[in-house]
């Protein structure tokens, strides 16, 4: 097993055979679980969840797999989330991020939402437990009117790999993945630019829009939140790999309607 794993171009090919072992039901499981990973099925997808943040994520197929660097993302919004925040996760995904900060903060109102069915899917097994409510549509439009002004904090993990990279990426990523949930056009922004121009009607005034980003998209990325009229500051972790920014309203900029 370790062989063929190894063979296929698994690093940590000892650890995954241990995993995929504890996970598989029966021999006959174990093998096609080995078969999946050995053509290129992301290991989460092959047995159905991914650790984040000392949780275990619901994966399903074709689901975009949370990334360990975005732990980072969600360890700054703890610090900035209120007594009894009211959160939402857009491009949700499998929902990973709101489930992540309402398990480490006092969250009194969680809402999710996605535009791929199939993430909205997998997002309800793992928001709905946690007393959250997920939601199909395209970034805010499938969010309720009411949470407009009320925000405490705006996870967003846009996609925002520039379309000329997604080539680059691995084959896990380009092959089974969805591209919505990977490409963010010519410069990786798109996305980013047009929850910037709405975000601001939702915020609470004290409310923060964390997005995660790239380093070297950071200064286009804090230009755009900039036009959009909001403050930004960028954080960042070395040893993740991973660049966040975050966003404000000015003090006394009440734009909700």
């Amino acid at each position: 097993m370790i062989a063929r794993l190894r063979a296929a171009g698994c690093v940590f090919a000892e650890d995954e055979a241990d995993l995929l072992i504890a996970e598989a039901t029966t021999p006959d499981r174990l093998d096609a679980m080995i078969e999946q990973r050995v053509t290129g099925l992301p290991l989460e997808q092959v047995v159905g969840w991914a650790e984040f943040r000392g949780l275990r994520i619901v994966v399903d197929a074709g689901v975009f797999v949370p990334r360990r660097r975005t732990e980072f993302l969600v360890e700054q919004a703890i610090g900035l989330a209120p007594a009894r925040a009211v959160v939402v996760d857009l491009c949700c995904g499998s929902g990973a991020l709101g489930v992540a900060l309402a398990a480490a903060a006092d969250v009194a109102e969680l809402h999710a939402a996605d535009i791929d069915p199939r993430e909205v899917a997998c997002a309800r097994r793992n928001v709905e437990p946690a007393g959250g409510h997920v939601h199909l549509g395209d970034l805010f439009t499938p969010l309720p009117s009411g949470l407009r002004g009320r925000v405490d904090v705006l996870l967003c993990n846009v996609p925002y790999v520039p379309t000329s990279d997604i080539a680059l990426l691995p084959a896990e990523a380009r092959s089974y993945e969805p591209r919505v949930a990977l490409d963010g056009g010519t410069d990786g922004l798109d996305v980013l630019r047009r929850v910037l121009v709405d975000a601001p009607r939702w915020l609470a005034p004290t409310g923060a829009l964390l997005v995660e980003t790239s380093e070297r998209q950071e200064p286009l990325a804090v230009a755009a939140c900039t036009r959009a009229g909001l403050l930004a500051r960028v954080a960042s972790c070395d040893e993740l790999g991973a660049t966040v920014l975050i966003a404000t309203l000015p003090a006394g900029d009440v734009t909700a309607s």
